[in-house]
């Protein structure tokens, strides 16, 4: 923990000048607000949301101000009190999509569809709200195999997603697979891999803006940017609460609730992260608290999420990289951030920019975005030593998880509320390392390996 200290210009409680704070805080935004956005660019896209997402865009930047405020600064017992940006969650991505189109399929409208994923969501994040207050009790199913497990299927059932756009989009009908959009997304990873290991650290931090500018940039050449979203979009707006009104299902809701409790994990670990490098205490009282007190702010923040139309929120671990670049761990540098964050999100103008990004350009971007997921999730599996028992639960998690993508109708015969359960991948096999987890016996080798890991590495969790 010294060398933290020591490595730092400004600590937790410092408070920088304006100038500095300022710096700081739009360093943190370089490196988030493309992550922000993005969830709400693909799901606008997959589900025909059109002229509706700019507003969504918007949202996500004002919630995201706001519960990045609450966060840092820690309003009573909710927030962990660290330097810590919140921004909307990767994790939703494929349960949010499966109930969008399962409303679409009934005939609903694009405001159905967005009352039904809001409702959803609001009553989802109790489920985490009451978690952050049980987290050190559940460590029989909270653990590196089954958060290893459910962020791998993450990762991976969202390449499709992402792989789709690559080749043109959901919409490019024989379009699709040109050979003009596969070497667009093919520009835009080469750019977000050069300018990544070029091993300067600012280019690093914006390397998926760059690629997406610069793959935009070709694309325009090629006649593939349309600027009508531009003419069309407001200047200006104003949040409104339950703006799309208000729905719910319980069949859709299942797999939706399962996310908060890997999210809940996910921040565990992104604060655990955030902690060593602000060097605070990562054992103890204080941090206890400060975990509770984050995983508390997520539920909160994605409940405000909800209400103001936007998509659920959860801590970024990417701003853990630049606290340790620019050396600034103050939380009160948050507030800078909160700030600028709503101020961008009173413009849906700005939401409209990143409409004009085509579809092979996205893709470039979102398909190495969801592949580190599924890498963060092996890392995470790695983290233990992977003994007959894990690679059972393995085994069958990713067997159940993967095969219900790929044969999707093999559960066509099902009982509705069971079929929308275990349709969705990243449920399944989140249950399924659940149960296994339970029911199947650790050796005694087994758990003294991990006693003795625990002792040496007491820090666990998703980056």
């Amino acid at each position: 923990m010294g060398q933290g200290k020591q490595a730092l210009i400004y600590g937790l409680e410092d408070r920088p000048a304006p100038g500095p704070a300022s710096l700081a805080a739009l360093q943190h935004i370089l490196a988030s607000i493309v992550g922000i956005v993005t969830p709400t660019l693909v799901i606008g896209g997959a589900l025909g949301l059109g002229e509706h997402v700019p507003y969504l865009i918007a949202m996500s930047l004002f919630v995201s101000g706001v519960a990045t405020f609450i966060q840092s600064n820690r309003v009573g017992p909710v927030g962990s009190g660290l330097l810590s940006v919140q921004g909307t969650s990767f994790a939703f991505l494929g349960a949010i999509l499966a109930a969008g189109f399962t409303v679409k399929e009934r005939g609903g409208t694009p405001e159905d569809i967005l009352a039904m994923i809001f409702g959803l969501c609001l009553v989802g994040c109790v489920v985490e709200i009451v978690l952050s207050q049980f987290l050190d009790k559940l460590g029989r199913v909270v653990n590196p195999t089954v958060t290893g497990v459910v962020i791998t299927v993450i990762g991976l059932s969202l390449v499709k997603v992402g792989f789709t756009d690559f080749a043109g989009g959901a919409q490019a009908g024989e379009n699709l697979g040109r050979p003009l959009n596969l070497a667009l997304g093919t520009l835009v990873v080469a750019v977000i891999l050069v300018t990544t290991f070029l091993g300067k650290p600012m280019l690093r931090i914006a390397a998926i803006m760059i690629g997406l500018i610069a793959g935009t940039i070709v694309a325009a050449l090629f006649g593939m940017v349309d600027p009508s979203p531009l003419a069309q979009a407001q200047w200006l707006a104003f949040p409104v609460p339950f703006k799309f009104g208000f729905d719910f299902d319980f069949g859709l809701f299942i797999p939706i609730a399962f996310l908060y409790l890997v999210t809940a994990i996910e921040t565990s670990g992104d604060l655990t992260a955030n902690s060593v490098i602000s060097g605070q205490p990562v054992r103890g009282p204080l941090y206890l608290s400060r975990i509770k007190g984050g995983v508390l702010g997520d539920g909160v923040n994605s409940g405000l999420a909800a209400i103001f139309n936007t998509f659920p929120n959860t801590t970024f671990s990417q701003n853990n990289g630049v606290i340790q670049m620019t050396g600034v761990a103050s939380r009160h540098v948050g507030r800078y951030i909160a700030g600028f964050l709503v101020i961008l999100g009173f413009f849906p103008i700005i939401g409209a920019v990143f409409l004009l990004i085509p579809k092979p350009v996205l893709g470039g971007a979102t398909l190495l975005l969801f592949g580190s997921i599924a890498v963060a999730g092996i890392r995470i599996i790695a983290s233990e030593p992977i003994d007959m028992r894990r690679v059972y639960i393995m085994a069958m998690s990713f067997g159940l998880g993967l095969g219900v993508t790929l044969v999707p109708e093999a559960t066509q015969y099902l009982p509705v509320l069971v079929k929308q359960v275990v349709a969705t991948p990243i449920t399944l096999a989140g249950l399924s390392a659940i149960l296994l987890s339970l029911l199947i016996p650790e050796s005694p080798t087994s758990k003294g390996e991990i006693a003795e890991e625990a002792q040496e590495a007491p820090v666990g969790g998703a980056e």
